[in-house]
């Protein structure tokens, strides 16, 4: 039991690290640091420190090594400040133009930490080398492979530097951002929806689980608080159910991923609330996540909802760029049609044994989908292209959703419809939402 939520915690830490922009650099520091040490030391047991032996990797005597790792740790550390001020640019220009709630995957980007790390690893490789140079009287120490090591690392960088613009120019792109975000979304439907056989069994187990809900739960349960405030990232469904099942409880969570809690709000309900010890309550408060922003992890509304700030701002009056919002149409298309073949998770979590254990909230996909082209189809009403995709993603996405969400897609696609020809538009618009009612109409 301990185990599995130390397993939530630890995924949630090791998930902050993975988008700092410090720690693969950081790591790229030590194996810099450590491979210097180790290329002087077989220097040294080569006995090869002499400057009058013939070497492979290197034939200068101690002041041109000097000379060459001097440059070259010079020339990093000046790359490296240039690589970390386009790198604060490029985050300054998304924030403003595609919005604050993508720039973490600016910051997870693992190429430009990649590049940054490199630069400054280069540079610190070369300064422990350098301080091993020695040149005296009666005796001197040059260790070649490390300093040739240290050309190779150059070289490395100018290539890197070379990757680094082409990168950083198509990564501020909107259809390359568009596309990583549409990846992370398909891959939330991926974890948080299963295959459909999974969903059959979910709706017998509901059947039987109904019948075991406590009347008195309310009455008789001990309610667990957040020990401080936040948004719930992730929670540790299985790390619940082993509890709930280790000491016989029954629990309801009342804070889903991507809600906001502050200090003592209620994050899980456990009956009953005699088996519920002090311990048991912070094993329980360990199995929940909060931190300062959502994630897509586990919050399938934000990542749809990343989406669809991309085409509200590109639909503002400030930048009137309707094909971008075209794009994010065609995304949430594509993240919403994913469900496809899917079944929701049942709201009720049984253990082995077939015992209720969890209650959940599930995701309500008919609510997810006409909220997010709803806040769309706000901006761009009076925008026949605009309209005119949103339908057409609706009709696809109708033969996706199960059925029970169906006739809600159509309703919203009719009103959409009705309120953009509603507007007073000229002729050609007209005849382009014209077309769309007609080709609607005709999809089977």
């Amino acid at each position: 039991m301990v185990a599995s939520f130390s397993i939530t915690r630890v995924f949630a830490f090791w998930d902050r690290l993975n988008s700092s922009f410090w720690f693969v650099p950081a790591l790229m520091v030590v194996v810099a640091v450590a491979l210097s040490f180790l290329l002087i030391e077989v220097d040294t047991l080569r006995d090869v420190d002499r400057t009058d032996e013939a070497n492979a990797f290197y034939t200068f005597g101690p002041e041109g090594a000097r000379s060459v790792l001097s440059v070259i740790a010079t020339s990093m550390i000046t790359v490296a400040s240039l690589i970390f001020s386009i790198t604060m640019l490029s985050l300054q220009l998304a924030s403003s133009q595609f919005g604050p709630r993508v720039l973490d995957n600016f910051m997870r980007d693992r190429s430009n930490q990649i590049v940054l790390g490199t630069f400054i690893a280069t540079f610190l490789y070369c300064l422990f080398v350098l301080r091993s140079v020695r040149g005296m009287e009666g005796g001197s120490f040059v260790p070649h492979l490390a300093v040739g090591f240290g050309v190779v690392l150059a070289a490395a960088s100018v290539a890197v530097l070379i990757y680094f613009i082409h990168h950083i120019a198509t990564s501020i792109r909107i259809e390359t951002l568009l596309a990583k975000l549409a990846r992370e979304g398909c891959a939330a439907v991926d974890r948080l929806f299963h295959e459909r056989p999974e969903q059959e069994r979910g709706a017998e187990a509901d059947e039987k689980a109904a019948e075991q809900m406590p009347g008195d739960f309310d009455a008789g349960s001990r309610q667990i608080a957040a020990d401080f405030g936040g948004y719930v990232q992730n929670i540790g469904v299985d790390a619940l159910i082993g509890i709930a099942e280790e000491h016989d409880l029954v629990l309801r969570i009342d804070a889903p991923p991507g809600q906001f809690v502050t200090k003592g709000d209620c994050v899980i309900t456990a009956y009953p609330k005699d088996r519920v010890s002090d311990r048991i309550t912070e094993h329980l408060r360990g199995a929940v996540v909060i931190g300062r922003d959502r994630t897509p992890y586990q919050d399938f509304e934000f990542a749809i909802h990343r989406i669809v700030e991309l085409a509200q701002r590109s639909l503002s009056p400030g930048l009137n760029d309707p094909t971008t919002a075209l794009y994010c149409i065609d995304r949430l298309g594509e993240v919403l049609g994913r469900v496809d073949g899917r079944g929701i998770p049942s709201k009720m979590q049984l253990d082995r044994d077939g015992k209720l254990r969890l209650l959940t909230e599930t995701v309500v996909l008919e609510d997810v989908a006409c909220r997010a082209f709803a806040a769309i189809a706000r901006y761009g009403i009076t925008d026949a292209d605009v309209v005119s995709r949103l339908s057409e993603t609706l009709v696809r996405l109708e033969a996706s959703f199960p059925p029970a969400a169906r006739h809600a897609l159509a309703g919203f696609r009719e009103q959409v419809l009705s309120a953009s020809r509603s507007q007073s538009l000229h002729g050609g618009d007209r005849k382009i939402l014209s077309d769309v009612k007609d080709t609607n109409r005709t999809e089977p």
